[in-house]
């Protein structure tokens, strides 16, 4: 299984899945982060969290650990 930390700086990702419950699981979705949306990673933080997206035409930080948890292609 892929996930959205397994991607690299530069390259995109559609999202296949999204994992984790409730709350966590609802804010990933409220970003705008839903099945069949195309992500890019624009950069990484120097320590390796958090890491900058774009997402549906705009520029979105996410954490490590949310990033685990969205499964992609």
């Amino acid at each position: 299984m892929k996930t959205l930390k397994d991607v690299k700086v530069g390259e995109s990702a559609v999202v296949k899945k999204l994992h984790g419950e409730g709350p966590v699981k609802r804010r990933i979705m409220d970003m705008g982060i839903t099945k069949g949306t195309v992500l890019l990673v624009r950069k990484v933080a120097p320590l390796g969290d958090p890491m900058e997206l774009n997402v549906r035409n705009y520029e979105l930080s996410v954490r490590k650990a949310d990033a685990a948890m969205i499964e992609v292609e």
